[in-house]
C-alpha cells in the first residue's frame, strides 16, 4: 500500500474515533478516576476504569479536545479493555515511544489495531501530548491504584 493510500486510511480511523467514539462515558461505581488536562491546547478527558484482579474490565472517558486527543482516547480505551494492568501499561509505553517516533518493539503475538493510525504524530511534536494525554491519565490512574 502506498504511503498516500496509508495516510488517508490513518485519517479515516482518526476521524472514526473521533465522531463515533467508543466506550465515552463514566463508570459510576467503585472506579478509578482521573482527571488530566494539557494546558497547552486546552484538551481535557477524565477517564474512569474498573480492574478487578489486576485486569481492566472496563475503561471509559469523557472530555473535550482536538480529534487527536479523542480519538486517541477512544482507542486507548479499546485497546486496555479485557488487558492486564502490566499490558496496559506496557502498551502505553509502547504508544508513546510509536507517537515519538522512535523504533517500537512488538511482539508477534500484539496487534497496535487502531492506535497504529496514530504514528504520523510524530511528524507534529506539538501534537504529541495531544495524542498522550488519556495514556498517561491511564498510567496515572493504574499507578496511583498500586499504592
Amino acid at each position: 500500500m502506498s504511503s498516500n493510500n496509508l495516510d488517508t486510511l490513518y485519517r479515516q480511523v482518526i476521524m472514526d474515533h473521533y465522531k463515533n467514539p467508543r466506550n465515552r462515558g463514566v463508570i459510576e461505581d467503585e472506579s478509578l478516576t482521573i482527571n488530566m488536562n494539557n494546558p497547552t491546547c486546552g484538551d481535557r478527558i477524565q477517564l474512569t476504569m474498573k480492574v478487578e484482579n489486576d485486569i481492566v474490565v472496563d475503561a471509559k472517558f469523557e472530555g473535550e479536545g482536538c480529534s487527536i486527543s479523542m480519538s486517541s482516547a477512544s482507542m486507548m480505551t479499546d485497546a486496555i479493555k479485557g488487558r492486564p494492568v502490566e499490558e496496559a501499561l506496557k502498551l502505553a509505553h509502547t504508544f508513546s515511544d510509536m507517537v515519538q517516533g522512535k523504533d517500537i518493539d512488538i511482539d508477534d503475538d500484539e496487534d497496535l489495531g487502531d492506535i497504529e493510525a496514530l504514528q504520523g504524530v510524530c511528524k507534529f511534536p506539538a501534537r504529541i501530548k495531544c495524542a498522550t494525554l488519556a495514556w498517561k491519565a491511564m498510567e496515572k490512574a493504574l499507578h496511583e491504584e498500586d499504592k
